[in-house]
Order: structure tokens, then C-alpha cells, then sequence
């Protein structure tokens, strides 16, 4: 199938905080590593603060910039931003909350051009420091504001519709179980994974209302988007319980309850798994033997297009909106039946169009 992704809007007053996961690295509590640099830019930051240079940084929450998922994405978005506008970018992967502050000064210190920052629990932290350094622009993933308490024009948090995403991978479990149980392993309880697991219990409910769900949560901690080890035993216990489809969604956590669906003895056959944030098929190729797809939001995409806006002048609001929908069916393309996959179109046509609600509240 062909990639069946729509642009989905959001009220520009939004002050839900839809978020997500993190990143490492940075002198106060992680270390620095550089992205990539496009032929004839900048090779290092001595020069931010000259207007003719453009400089990007990224600060991830604790998590890693190589996830394979949400922290990736991001950073991705960011390299073909630099790559694009032959600027300089640098990232910071952090290692403790208490250093979101610090990890950002260390870019806007030097006149960084363009901050981004990755996931819903920087939020505050941001807002913060937008408004500390007015002359430096923020982005913040998966970050919503308060437009009553955030008045700076120099931050916008770019926010996606995940519970859509959610609900177009869950009418396609609910058409394709067999015993009727479905599995969810997921990182942090935050908004934005709770929306994708709402909307996925939404979905499969509409397309077949016999289906139970079972859904857990990883545990408050620095860990919860990066302990595939729990995800996998948290995707055993379901496999054990008859679920047949499991939606892992929680960065390398997981991942590892897809790597673990890969590995049942059913895989691609009697049990399947969908992925997340991006698409997996390519990121994580171990969850290949089950993976049918993943409920996608269009990071890289996002984060390129609004560092651009940045670059050209003025954002367009306290929110940016970005793109969701569902990756391509790859190899299980011709093992969908026909009936399934158009009735799965049609529900995101529905959604484009903007005449299927999902229902979804927090």
C-alpha cells in the first residue's frame, strides 16, 4: 500500500501538551556529538552569532538521538534542515531532567539560531528558556503552550494528532485478530502515548466491537522510553494471553515488545505488530517478520519544514501542526486482504476529511 498519511488540524489555542520521548548528551549531565553539515557550511560554532551563519541545535530529553523511533526523527528533521540551509548543527543528548536548562544554554550562550527541543516533558523547560533568549527560536516536539501563559513569538511546539494515527492502526488489528485480544506496551503515561492509546482502542472497537485490549503503561522513571527488556517481557505476557496484534509505542521500549512479537513462533502469521513515530519497517528491521505497519507522525518532516520557517522569518503560531496517518504495509501487502486494507483507507479518508471524530479526550 501506498502511504495513506493526512494533515490533521489542531485548534492554534491548543494548551493540551501533547509530548514525547528523549534523548543523551551535554557538559552539564551528557555529552555533545555534531550532526551533519552540508558542503560549504559551518564547521563548528565560533561563529553563531554572525548573521550569516545559521546554526541549529537539538536537545533531546533522557533518551537517545539513535532510538530508532521519536528521538530519531527529530534529529533527522534537524541534519536535513542544516543540510538544506547550509547551516551547523550540534545536538545534546541529556542525562538528567535537572540539566534541560543547562544542555540549552550551552546553544544559546552562542547565539544559536534555532533550538529545537524533543519531547513533552522539555515543555516547561522551554517555554523558559524562550523566554531568557528572545533573539534564539525554539521548536518543541510533541510540546503544547498555554497561549494565556506563553506571549513570546520566538517558540512554537510542533504537535501532531496521534490519536488518529492511533485509531487507523487499531481498525486495521480489529479487522485482522483472530482471538479477539489485542496488546498495547507503551512508554510514559504523557498525552501524546496516551492519545495513541486511546485512539488504538477506539479504532479496533469500531472495526470490530467483540475485541478486548489490554494496555500497559511503563513505570514513572528516566528509563520508560528506553527499556526494551521490559517491553519484550510486557509483549510475552500478552502473547501468552492470545493477543495476536500488539502495538508497541514507547520508543526502544517498544521496540522491544516488537522485536519480541518478531520472535513468536507465529510471527507474520498468527501474530502481527504495528510500530510507531515513524516507520519502523526501516528502523527496525528485526520487527520486520510481524511488523504490518506503524501509526505515524511525520517528525522528520516537521522539524525540517518549521527550522525552514524559523530560518524565513516568523513562525505561524504558539503551535505548528504536523502530519500523521499509517506507514506502508511493505511485505504484508499482499497478504492483507483486499476488504481490510480499503476499509482502513476509507477510515483515513474520514479523518482527512475531517468527518470521522475519533472520540478521544484526556
Amino acid at each position: 500500500m501506498k502511504s495513506s498519511r493526512y494533515l490533521v488540524a489542531v485548534p492554534a489555542a491548543l494548551a493540551l501538551a501533547l509530548a514525547g520521548c528523549g534523548g543523551s548528551t551535554g557538559n552539564s549531565g551528557g555529552s555533545t556529538d555534531t550532526g551533519s553539515a552540508a558542503a560549504g557550511a559551518p564547521t563548528d560554532d565560533s561563529k553563531c552569532a554572525d548573521a550569516a551563519v545559521f546554526c541549529i541545535g537539538l536537545v533531546t530529553d533522557t533518551g537517545k538521538v539513535d532510538d530508532k523511533s521519536f528521538n530519531q526523527s527529530a534529529h533527522e528533521g534537524a541534519k536535513a534542515a542544516a543540510a538544506e540551509l547550509k547551516g551547523y548543527y550540534k545536538y545534546i543528548e541529556t542525562q538528567d531532567a535537572k540539566d534541560y536548562a543547562a544542555n540549552m544554554a550551552q546553544f544559546t550562550n552562542k547565539k544559536y539560531d534555532v533550538v529545537v527541543t524533543v519531547g513533552f516533558l522539555m515543555t516547561d523547560a522551554t517555554a523558559a528558556a524562550a523566554k531568557g533568549s528572545p533573539d534564539t527560536k525554539f521548536i518543541g516536539v510533541d510540546q503544547g503552550y498555554d497561549a494565556t501563559k506563553v506571549t513570546e513569538k520566538n517558540i512554537t511546539g510542533l504537535v501532531f494528532p496521534e490519536d488518529q494515527a492511533g485509531y487507523g492502526a487499531g481498525y486495521l488489528a480489529g479487522l485482522m485478530t483472530k482471538t479477539n485480544q489485542l496488546g498495547q506496551v507503551l512508554g510514559l503515561e504523557i498525552p501524546p502515548v496516551q492519545k495513541y492509546a486511546k485512539g488504538f482502542e477506539a479504532g479496533a472497537k469500531a472495526a470490530n466491537p467483540s475485541v478486548k485490549v489490554s494496555t500497559v503503561y511503563h513505570p514513572a522513571g528516566d528509563n520508560a522510553f528506553n527499556d526494551p527488556v521490559w517491553g519484550a517481557g510486557e509483549a510475552r505476557k500478552m502473547l501468552a494471553q492470545k493477543a495476536d496484534v500488539i502495538f508497541g509505542a514507547g520508543g526502544n521500549t517498544g521496540n522491544g515488545a516488537l522485536q519480541e512479537v518478531a520472535k513468536s513462533s507465529g510471527a507474520g502469521t498468527s501474530t502481527f505488530c504495528i510500530g510507531v513515530d515513524t516507520d519502523q519497517w526501516d528502523t527496525v528491521p528485526a520487527a520486520q517478520p510481524c511488523l504490518v505497519t506503524s501509526a505515524e507522525k511525520l517528525i522528520t518532516k516537521g522539524v525540517t519544514d518549521t527550522i525552514t520557517t524559523a530560518k524565513d522569518g516568523a513562525f505561524e503560531g504558539l503551535q505548528t501542526l504536523g502530519q500523521a496517518g499509517l506507514s506502508d504495509y511493505h511485505d504484508f501487502d499482499s497478504k492483507i486482504p483486499d476488504e481490510v486494507k480499503t476499509k482502513v483507507a476509507d477510515i483515513v479518508k474520514q479523518m482527512e476529511a475531517g468527518t470521522l471524530k475519533t472520540g478521544v479526550t484526556l
